[in-house]
């Protein structure tokens, strides 16, 4: 009976040891981990960040462009990332965000106890315990996830411990905000407004139920849950976050087995700097503010850097006019280079005409010299021969076509002669009266032809050149559009205006005889009447007043041919000056940077206009008037009515006609020698567009004139634009008459003047050089 007593107390014994053995196991556990906690704050394991650091935490924000009418049109960026307010994000959104990754999380202040608890007791398999505050830590402070177990432990320490800090120093909502816009959405989604904006073309505010779910579905595992690459995925996992809302009373199960069943519906709207809206403009603008930043400092002497300081840049772009523009310009060349291929069937030397084979074979030489392709093996320090062998070798390569990019295989240096087969556009469009430009279209896709064909283009102008020479003589000799001068054969002598030899120029068509108006002269681009102008005015007035309007003419010659437009000018410069006619003769300087402010909000730049009193309001009136009668009755009259709107021709080229204008509109048409170039200059009273078309180089060309003529290749661009907006309401484009002077003294309503062509049923031969 003693032994077994004895026994029951030696197991009670035994019991109890192991009990206290226990509790000081689980002590030495937790004090192990109490330990590792300090060692990890201490540093042992490596730093962790200061203060400064917390209350700072590192980003690379994107340098935004944002448009006058509010709309981000481009971004520079080292990451695209473009920080959002808690405001701006929906309720939705944080309900899916919280529902899907951290239930607790207005409960716990950076580690979940239960959560934690959970995933040791069932090994993660039902659920990880990382918090919202955690998975920012880890955003923020965790340059690369270590695939070493032990690694991964200590920084799974310090990433609790970064978590416990930024709880004490932010508020709730300021951690669900930072780690919207912290995490990368992939495809160069960055943060929560790239991503909205780059997935479904919104801005976060406008996200639905089912956007929200889709988007904070890819904080699992953004590769693996790309809505591009992996459609199907993406739409289960947006489903169990759906399953998520509704378990936790955000949706009902009605709604969540409605929007379970949608489709994804991703609207993919890619950001990088090739692709988008007004693309050859953003370049300008990262051109400029390069150069800004050169000169101007931060306040601690550094540079900023446009890819990662988060600047704002305000642009006096409009994002619909800017796509207005656009389509207008795509719309007409695809059409029109359809016509232009097809009159190059037969031509050996196409794309170019003209010219011989030996010719043909030099402009190719020389853009493959200038090619990207040579510059790059130049440097790797290759031969000549073997980079030219390289040229002649058959690689895949992606070219464009008007239906999009097409994957092929071809030499580089047929790739050159492939792509200088296509007709290049330029357009921009400028309020007159302050110089700011609200539309900029470079060339026809900035991805295959960054050339910027606006500023840095420089092309022959045509007649439309010859509005400066009637100014001129408006301007010295008060001049009418009504007075009338001979239409016949008029010769300036060899040894007058700096004159080699004498130069008597011919009318388009060879007609002569009678005596003509002003306004019946420029509206018809009659080239002897002119003449006649230049002679009496001389060529120097007339290149004063045209650097007056802001033009480089330093390689302008001081001989009367100028007057025919042999002169080159960009659209840019070309806009500028005629700006000065629609603005009562004064000159501004195109505005296109308004103002630069820090990420903070702080103005560092601010546009002041540049203006100049270049002609009297008179002068600029009647010039105004007399380009009126372009569109009245001239060679720009394809803007007005709906005569010909059954003719196969402007079925052909004339894309988006009938245009219908009723309104005031002042203009030229342009042509030049070979019909290499042709231009349309545009006026209402408050906005000023100039449109040119041509190929790459001077012997692409259509083989007449019917085609070749500004009003053919160019005036179609500029008709479809303004009648786009015209139909956009939210757009004041002006329909009224240009501001009429008070103290006018120069008769422009002209008793004999008639719209000759307004009842005409037959299509007039129109020529214009």
């Amino acid at each position: 009976m003693a032994t077994k007593k004895a026994s029951a107390k030696d197991k009670k014994r035994s019991l109890g040891r192991h009990i206290r053995t226990f509790w000081k196991i689980f002590a030495g556990f937790i004090l192990l981990i109490v330990l590792m906690f300090l060692m990890a704050s201490w540093g042992v394991f490596g730093s962790l960040p200061d203060e400064t650091s917390l209350e700072n935490p590192e980003k690379n924000l994107a340098t935004e462009i944002i448009s006058s009418d509010g709309k981000t049109i481009g971004k520079f960026y080292k990451e695209n990332r473009t920080p959002v307010p808690y405001d701006s994000l929906p309720d939705h959104l944080i309900n899916a965000l919280i529902a899907t990754e951290d239930v607790r999380f207005y409960d716990h202040s950076g580690i979940d106890g239960r959560g934690t608890l959970r995933a040791i007791a069932f090994l993660g398999s039902r659920g990880g315990a990382s918090t919202i505050s955690q998975q920012l830590a880890k955003l923020f402070f965790t340059e690369q996830v270590s695939r070493n177990k032990f690694q991964r432990g200590l920084q799974k320490v310090k990433e609790w411990i970064i978590a416990t800090r930024l709880e004490r120093r932010y508020t709730k909502e300021e951690i669900i905000t930072m780690y919207f816009n912290e995490y990368d959405f992939v495809n160069q989604a960055v943060g929560i407004e790239s991503a909205a904006n780059i997935y479904f073309d919104k801005p976060p505010s406008q996200l639905s139920t089912i956007e929200s779910a889709t988007l904070v579905g890819m904080f699992k595992n953004a590769s693996l849950y790309n809505p591009i690459r992996n459609p199907e995925g993406v739409k289960n996992r947006r489903n169990v976050v759906l399953a998520q809302m509704e378990k936790y009373d955000y949706i009902s199960e009605k709604v969540k087995d409605s929007l379970q069943a949608l489709p994804l519906n991703i609207e993919f709207t890619p950001q990088g700097h090739d692709e988008g809206s007004a693309t050859y403009f953003r370049e300008y603008a990262r051109h400029f503010m390069e150069n800004w930043i050169k000169e101007h400092p931060k306040s601690d002497g550094s540079k900023y850097n446009i890819y990662q300081d988060g600047l704002k840049v305000y642009v006096t772009i409009d994002s619909k006019m800017q796509l207005h523009a656009e389509n207008a310009v795509k719309t007409h060349m695809a059409n029109l280079q359809a016509v232009f291929d097809e009159q190059n069937k037969g031509n050996k030397t196409a794309p170019f005409r003209d010219i011989t084979e030996k010719e043909t074979e030099g402009i190719l030489n020389s853009a493959m010299r200038k090619s990207d392709r040579w510059r790059d093996m130049k440097r790797q320090g290759k031969e000549e021969e073997e980079i030219i062998a390289s040229f002649k070798k058959a690689i895949p390569m992606r070219v464009f076509s008007w239906k999009g990019d097409i994957d092929t295989i071809m030499t580089p240096l047929d790739s050159i002669r492939y792509h200088k087969s296509f007709l290049q556009a330029a357009m921009m469009s400028m309020t007159p009266q302050t110089g700011e430009v609200k539309a900029w279209v470079g060339g026809i896709d900035y991805k295959h032809y960054k050339y910027d064909m606006v500023k840095k283009g420089r092309r022959q102008i045509g007649s439309t050149f010859k509005p400066f020479v009637y100014a001129t003589a408006i301007d010295q000799m008060h001049m009418s559009p009504c007075d009338t001068l001979p239409n016949t054969m008029y010769t300036i002598p060899a040894g007058k205006h700096n004159l080699i030899k004498s130069w008597t120029p011919k009318n388009s068509g060879g007609s002569y005889g009678g005596m003509v108006s002003l306004k019946y002269a420029l509206a018809n681009s009659i080239n002897t009447i002119t003449a006649r102008l230049i002679d009496r005015v001389g060529p120097e007035p007339v290149i004063d007043l045209v650097k007056k309007m802001g033009a480089n003419t330093d390689n302008m010659p001081a001989v009367p041919s100028i007057a025919l437009g042999t002169a080159d000018l960009s659209v840019y410069e070309m806009v500028g000056a005629y700006s000065t006619f629609a603005n009562e003769g004064v000159y501004i300087e195109p505005i296109l940077i308004q103002r630069i402010e820090d990420k903070n909000g702080t103005v560092l730049y601010q546009n002041v206009p540049k203006t100049r009193d270049v002609i009297s309001d008179e002068t600029a009136y009647v010039t105004t008037s007399l380009m009126e009668g372009v569109t009245q009755s001239g060679t720009g009259t394809r803007l007005r009515g709906n005569w010909a709107v059954n003719s196969p021709f402007y079925k052909e080229v004339m894309t988006g006609y009938p245009y219908d204008f009723k309104n005031p509109i002042a203009g030229k048409t342009g042509t030049t020698q070979n019909n290499s170039d042709g231009w349309f200059m545009g006026m209402v009273p408050n906005l000023v567009t100039g449109v040119w078309v041509g190929g790459d180089d001077r012997a692409t060309h259509f083989r007449s004139t019917r085609y070749g003529q500004g009003a053919t290749m160019a005036l179609p661009i500029w008709g479809m634009y303004m009648k786009s907006c015209y139909a956009d309401k939210d757009l004041d484009v002006s329909t009224e008459n240009f501001k009429r002077p008070s103290n006018l003294s120069i008769e422009t309503n002209c008793a004999v003047w008639r719209d000759r062509d307004a009842d005409k049923e037959e299509i007039p031969d129109e020529f214009d050089f």
